[in-house]
């Protein structure tokens, strides 16, 4: 056995860089996305910084799921 057997990895062992990249896009837009209706919720009623923290709850609680749903399926591999 080589050094060059302990490097290579089977194409199914788990997500490659393309998943990883839109698994950070999906959770970082979900994120972006809560805080900028909760700044525009803030702007109309004028209740900051209500609106900010809620949506930036939201869209963390979004991502959560987002990130549960994509990564499951390689945790059932």
């Amino acid at each position: 056995m080589t050094d060059d057997d302990d490097l290579r990895v089977a194409p199914d062992d788990g997500p490659g860089i393309r998943e990883l990249l839109t698994l950070g896009g999906m959770l970082v837009s979900c994120i972006v996305v809560g805080v900028a209706i909760g700044l525009f919720f803030d702007s109309q009623a004028r209740s900051s910084p209500a609106g900010v923290l809620v949506g930036t709850a939201l869209g963390i609680i979004a991502a959560a799921g987002g990130f549960w749903v994509r990564v499951r399926t390689y945790l059932r591999g």
